[in-house]
């Protein structure tokens, strides 16, 4: 895997500059679901100059129950990921290559790993349709989160992602979110290792034990 620096500033910079779009039916209506997504210009598993701070956000979960990001995943190597269900590729594929990889690490290591999906598109995916949908993209152990769009908004801001509300044009739903995943330390809990959606499981795979170790890749 190729690796380099990059300033967390830089990174949020760059965040939205690169798009990429994809389109789907909806299982309603035959409406299509058009996702832009925003990618920075880094490599799988760049490590961040200056790391992120740990977003202050509380949610639902997917058994309807508030969840501190910060307190239930404090000194524990977590994934964060801002995504939607309803998103065609990006998102599930994003979901799947983590699963995979996961697959690879011991199980003392598995149960050490959170997984976070924070939903972009809150108004459809309730905590219920999270509950139903990350199973079978991910895995049952990934943790799921909705609530307040402007609250989520900023707290992707705050890691550098950029994501926009989820809106309709014509008979389509267009929605615009970064695809990168943050590796948050279980030493630090700050976001210092970044992934862009072309990140294999073989990538996952072969950073996933440093990360729980809260090591560099």
């Amino acid at each position: 895997m190729r690796k380099k620096t990059a300033l967390a500033a830089a990174l949020a910079a760059t965040a939205v500059l690169t798009l990429s779009a994809c389109s789907t039916t909806s299982s309603t209506g035959g409406k299509s679901s058009v996702a832009e997504v925003s990618v920075p210009e880094a490599k799988p598993g760049t490590v961040l100059d200056q790391p992120f701070e740990k977003p202050d956000l509380v949610l639902t979960d997917t058994k309807g129950k508030p969840y501190d990001l910060r307190a239930e995943t404090k000194g524990k190597p977590t994934l964060i990921f801002f995504g939607y269900t309803n998103c065609p590729d990006v998102c599930p594929l994003t979901m799947s290559n983590i699963a995979i990889a996961e697959k690879s690490l011991s199980k003392a290591e598995q149960d050490k790993l959170q997984v976070v999906f924070v939903t972009t598109d809150p108004e459809r995916d309730t905590p219920a349709q999270l509950g139903k949908w990350l199973p079978g993209a991910g895995d049952p152990s990934f943790v799921g989160l909705s609530g307040d769009f402007a609250k989520i908004q900023a707290a992707a801001k705050s890691i550098g992602i950029g994501i926009d509300p989820a809106k309709k044009e014509g008979d389509s739903v267009v929605s615009m979110h970064g695809a990168q995943v943050m590796a948050f330390s279980p030493e630090t809990d700050k976001g210092y290792v970044v992934y862009g959606e072309d990140t294999s499981p073989d990538d996952y795979k072969k950073d996933l034990p440093k990360l729980v170790r809260g090591e560099k890749p």
